[in-house]
């Protein structure tokens, strides 16, 4: 029994059958025959529920795979399905055969109208399982589903090169030259080398030594073989646990289907490989994998191409987008449970849509998608729209500020452990590429990892060179963020610069910047009080609701890929005129203000803003379906772009900016009281200050005014909660 366990032949997945039946080989050579006869005749003569031929008419038209329903074998033969389940690496191969031997039969009546009767080159045809039975967890696949058909989901999160996998090995002796072929085990197995050559000698001829093969590449057979690793779905891991994952192995027709960030659902047979020879430990401990024999992609992550919408959700599509509230009733799925909001609402609403991509005849790209910026009080739902838009959006990321870092956000370079080569892994922004990511406690992240997002931002594209690898990887996401300003809450008495701690390049990359305040209105509370006992209370939202059947996430998740599959708009030429003119009367004014004032104002208006108006106008045309975007669509945008952006560079104060001459005066003569009052370095409370100079007959909004302004110029210093004033050098 020594060396029973040498390149690990103790199991075998050749198609041998050990429990053939009670007569022994005979019986067995019986069931094989019978086998593939069945198997011949499952895929010749299944009729579908129409009365079709479907496996016959899939083989005419796709001559190297098939997909077959267990489910279909199952009605057609119980036993046959029973064999696949249970040992299914014993007879896929006589299906494949099967199909092959169809495909050729099938195929020699075409060939004989031509007048020559020659049968056709069929090639290996490879046949894909599909089945409709729930997913086994890959925490519950052991030891007792070894070499059986197993079905799990989750998350791929690697995917190998693709490398030449050889079928049949060509060995050659290195006495006698005498050629053999050994067959290889499918998936990740070797093959089993004899250990002596048959060849007899001659009288005078040396016998050949013990192993004498040395094994031929360029004469063997090969096909392809890629690995990926799956990781559990994070809705399946337990609490507590790390996400557990699984090496795949996919070959021939499989190869590179799947990148990495697809939800799949594989069905395969779980098997064992030996792990590497110079790996110490005991020789019988093999590692675990499985062989995929059909995978399908699961429906949330399929974005490619408009075939997945049946013709009645098209029907129900167009109706729904021609409705003349559709926009508002948009709006109203978006975050139920959240009170108010409106706009911030819409806004989401139109960066789930997003614009219209545009490539100009010299190759420079334009970007469709929406960046939003929701900046403002805690507490004020921000992290609630971030949860909403993952869970809606056909394809999201979701990551916080302080956990992630460039590298995370981008792309890293890893070197891989066997090979020793490195190889890329996308990051967030590659992951969601076409989808959205939605940044949580943007202002808590380094600057440095920061600045990583700017070109994915405008550019829509990553660009890496480090490690000998330089490359440009595409990022067509839209960027959702949420911060807090400086001090934590929103602060009036500050200007927007001073309130928001983010560079001007970042804050001019997202379309719409919204700061949301913690407002104290007595209505407004009760309301969004009553609103949330509700929510708590009955676990519903306490909307009205409607009987509508346009309801729930999935219906809004399918509406928003189909139009951003279908619909492209564009700028009608009144839509046009009227931005034109709009945009130039935004920039006169900012130019007059500035005359004015003598200064610039915080958030520039610019070419960019002006695209992200068009942006806005195309997305809203594609909530409705239209193809063109009109002047009404234009005038939505532009109030949208003042309640966001404009309003958010007014914020805070600024009405020194605009002061009529005698107020400014006022003020100059409040400051030299004050610094009249106060020498350099004394300090005194501002209550006393303040109730001083009214006494001398000068207005209170006046003098904190002139307060406010020198602590602009940092001539005075707030200590102990802005009670006290420090009058500095």
């Amino acid at each position: 029994m020594s060396g029973w366990d040498e390149g690990a032949v103790f199991y075998s997945d050749q198609a041998q059958f050990p429990r053939g039946g009670p007569g022994g080989d005979p019986s067995a050579d019986l069931t094989r025959h019978s086998a593939l006869r069945k198997f011949k005749e499952f895929l010749r003569g299944f009729t579908g529920p129409a009365g079709d031929f479907p496996y016959r008419e899939s083989l005419v038209h796709n001559r190297d795979h098939v997909t077959v329903a267990i489910e279909d074998l199952d009605a057609f033969d119980a036993e046959l399905s029973d064999k696949i389940r249970k040992s299914p690496a014993d007879y896929l191969p006589l299906f494949e055969t099967a199909g092959s031997e169809v495909l050729a039969s099938l195929r020699s009546k075409v060939a004989g109208e031509t007048g020559e009767m020659e049968e056709p080159v069929t090639g290996d045809v490879q046949i894909f399982l599909s089945s409709k039975e729930n997913c086994l967890s890959m925490r519950s696949i052991g030891a007792d589903y070894m070499s059986k058909l197993v079905k799990i989901a989750g998350i791929t999160i690697a995917a190998s090169r693709v490398k030449a996998k050889a079928t049949h090995v060509t060995l050659l002796c290195k006495n006698c030259r005498s050629v053999k072929t050994m067959p290889c085990r499918p998936g990740l197995g070797g093959a089993i080398v004899p250990r002596s050559c048959d060849h007899v000698p001659q009288p005078g001829e040396e016998p050949c030594p013990l192993d004498p093969w040395i094994a031929v590449p360029d004469k063997s057979k090969y096909v392809d073989l890629q690995t990926l690793k799956l990781q559990e779905n994070p809705e399946d891991v337990p609490t507590g646990e790390l996400p557990r994952n699984m090496l795949l192995s996919v070959d021939r027709h499989l190869v590179q289907t799947i990148v990495p960030g697809t939800r799949l659902t594989v069905l395969g047979i779980y098997s064992v490989y030996q792990a590497s020879a110079n790996q110490k430990g005991a020789v019988g401990v093999k590692q675990p994998y499985i062989r995929v024999v059909g995978l399908e992609q699961s429906r949330d992550a399929n974005s490619n191409g408009p075939s997945n919408f049946t013709l009645d959700e098209e029907m129900e599509f167009k109706e729904f987008a021609q409705r003349p509230d559709a926009y508002a009733k948009i709006c109203s799925m978006i975050g139920p449970s959240i009170y108010g909001h409106s706009d911030v609402k819409k806004a989401i609403a139109c960066l789930l849509f997003g614009g219209s991509k545009k490539r100009l005849p010299d190759g420079v790209r334009l970007r469709g998608d929406i960046h939003v910026l929701l900046l403002g009080d805690p507490s004020t739902a921000k992290s609630q729209f971030l949860k909403f838009v993952e869970k809606t959006a056909p394809i999201a990321v979701y990551t916080s500020g302080k956990g992630s870092s460039a590298a995370g956000l981008t792309a890293s370079v890893i070197r891989d452990g066997s090979s020793r080569e490195f190889y890329l892994e996308g990051g967030a922004m590659v992951l969601a590429d076409g989808g959205v990511v939605c940044i949580d406690e943007f202002d808590k992240m380094r600057p440095e990892d920061r600045v990583a997002i700017h070109e994915a931002m405008e550019q829509q594209t990553i660009s890496i060179a480090k490690a000998g690898i330089t490359t440009v990887l595409n990022s067509r996401t839209s960027v959702l963020a949420a911060a807090n300003p400086i001090a934590g809450r929103y602060d009036d008495l500050k200007t927007a610069q001073d309130n928001i701690d983010l560079q001007t390049t970042i804050l001019s990359r997202f379309d719409l910047i919204f700061i949301v305040k913690d407002v104290r209105m007595y209505d407004q509370d009760k309301r969004i009080a009553s609103h949330i006992i509700k929510v708590h209370a009955s676990g519903a939202a306490a909307s009205s609701k409607n009987t509508d059947a346009i309801e729930g996430e999935n219906w809004l998740k399918r509406y928003i890929e189909y139009c951003r599959v279908s619909c492209k708009p564009r700028l009608s030429e009144k839509a046009a005129e009227m931005l034109q003119n709009k945009y130039v009367e935004i920039r006169q004014k900012m130019r007059q203000q500035a005359n004015e004032t003598g200064r610039a104002a915080a958030i520039p208006i610019t070419v960019r803003q002006l695209e992200a108006i068009i942006r806005l106008s195309e997305s809203l045309a594609k909530m409705r379906l239209t193809t063109v975007a009109t002047p009404e669509h234009v005038e939505e945008a532009f109030r949208l772009f003042n309640v966001s952006t404009v309003d958010a560079a007014r914020s805070g104060i600024n009405e020194h900016l605009n002061l009529s001459p005698d107020i400014a005066n006022e003020i100059k003569q409040a400051e030299a009281q004050i610094k009249r009052r106060m020498g350099i370095g004394s300090h005194i409370s501002e209550r006393r200050l303040i109730d001083e100079l009214s006494r001398m007959g000068m207005n209170e909004s006046i003098v904190r005014r002139a307060l406010l302004i020198m602590h602009q110029r940092d001539e005075v210093e707030y200590k102990r909660e802005r009670h006290v004033i420090v009058r500095k050098a």
